[in-house]
């Protein structure tokens, strides 16, 4: 039996590289090695790292990040084409207003602030997950999906990917919480909040992760009705995934 590929990725300019292959899926046939891959965001590549993305043969960059987050690690690499699907960060802002009304934060206040972006995620950001999907649907792989630290945006997208693919659950998880293995935090991120604050903002919680999926049933019943309805992935453009993204 062949060996199966690393799953992360040990690049020096992105910490949080990792492949979604392998998993079982619908039929239990696996998810294809080397197809989707997620990470922290891409401005510090070396040109080694760079040289490594060629090989994989990554053609295209999804990338969650806000206008600001963009500027500043800007994400260029010949070849590979990078679309925006913006999910302006909410969570460092939310605390900071919170602090500044006279609240002393805690690690209690940045578990909640984390949830609540994550219910944001599908009240407020679907459109761009929405349009993550078209765009899986068209011939871009292999290709790799990322925000800022890989983590919270992209780990929603990772596990409605996964989810769409026939993926269970405690796998889907068990994969979400892969950052907090593999994610090395930028130590000038948020300076000026609590450590205990810093160290919930740089890791990820089941938690959180749940906090989307009490929204999708209670915004539209259940995940079905998210795909079809939020997402706009019926039936049939479920199939096409499977087929693209699973081993025949």
């Amino acid at each position: 039996m062949s060996e199966s590929p690393a799953r992360h990725l040990d690049l020096e300019g992105a910490s949080n590289f990792r492949d979604l292959g392998g998993y079982p899926g619908r039929g239990g046939r696996a998810v294809r090695w080397r197809q989707i891959f997620r990470s922290n965001h891409l401005g510090h590549l070396t040109e080694a790292d760079i040289e490594v993305l060629r090989g994989l043969g990554v053609r295209s960059a999804f990338d969650f990040r806000g206008t600001e987050e963009r500027v500043a690690a800007l994400c260029g690499v010949a070849g590979i084409a990078v679309h925006s699907l913006p999910v302006e960060p909410t969570v460092v802002a939310a605390l900071r207003a919170k602090r500044d009304s006279g609240t002393t934060l805690s690690s209690a206040d940045a578990l909640e602030v984390m949830r609540d972006s994550y219910r944001n995620y599908v009240r407020q950001s679907t459109p761009s997950f929405r349009a993550l999907f078209g765009h899986l649907l068209e011939d871009r792989a292999p290709l790799v999906i990322h925000c800022t630290a890989g983590k919270d945006r992209t780990g929603f997208a990772c596990a409605l990917i996964l989810h769409a693919l026939g993926v269970p659950d405690d796998l889907i998880s068990e994969d979400y919480l892969l950052t907090n293995r593999f994610y090395r935090r930028d130590p000038t991120a948020s300076n000026d909040l609590p450590e205990e604050v810093k160290q919930v903002l740089a890791s990820v919680q089941a938690s959180f992760l749940a906090a989307a999926f009490e929204t999708i049933n209670a915004d539209y019943g259940n995940l079905e009705n998210y795909f079809s309805e939020g997402l706009r992935i019926g039936a049939s453009q479920r199939a096409e995934l499977q087929s693209r993204y699973l081993e025949s």
